[in-house]
């Protein structure tokens, strides 16, 4: 697999390009993780109006795959209940860690199946969950 194949058009597209980047009036839930290894800082802040969550926000700096996953994630998550946004960060955080030839779920994680090819870049693939991650520790608070 050649690095190209790893920055996906729309890997470049949201890292060039965020969606939801900024900060929520009034998070209800939220956490910020951090990649020591790279500098890579991802705060994810989540809007729920009972089991539903409303709107997804995310700051911080980082690499492309890290600011393209916390963008294509926030687009993703918007009108998940909790249990099926848990299910979907297990199954993008399950394709990362999966070796190369694995299937990419693509009808189960709709666009960030595009994070695929970092399953054969293993020092990016904590840059590729980093916002995933944290959208899990906001989760269990």
């Amino acid at each position: 697999m050649t690095v190209h194949a790893l920055y996906q058009e729309l890997i470049v597209e949201h890292g060039k390009r965020p969606h939801h980047k900024g900060t929520l009036p009034a998070p209800s839930h939220a956490a910020t993780i951090d990649n020591p290894l790279c500098g890579d800082v991802v705060t994810m802040q989540l809007a729920m109006e009972g089991e539903r969550i409303t709107d997804v926000a995310h700051t911080g700096h980082g690499c492309t795959l890290s600011i393209a996953a916390s963008s294509v994630l926030a687009d993703r998550l918007i009108g998940l209940t909790l249990v099926e946004a848990r299910a979907l960060i297990a199954a993008f955080e399950t394709m990362i860690a999966t070796e190369p030839d694995a299937p990419d779920r693509a009808d189960e994680l709709g666009p960030l199946a595009a994070f695929a090819g970092v399953r054969a870049f293993r020092s990016r693939r904590a840059c590729a969950t980093l916002a995933a991650r944290a959208v899990s520790r906001a989760l269990t608070r």
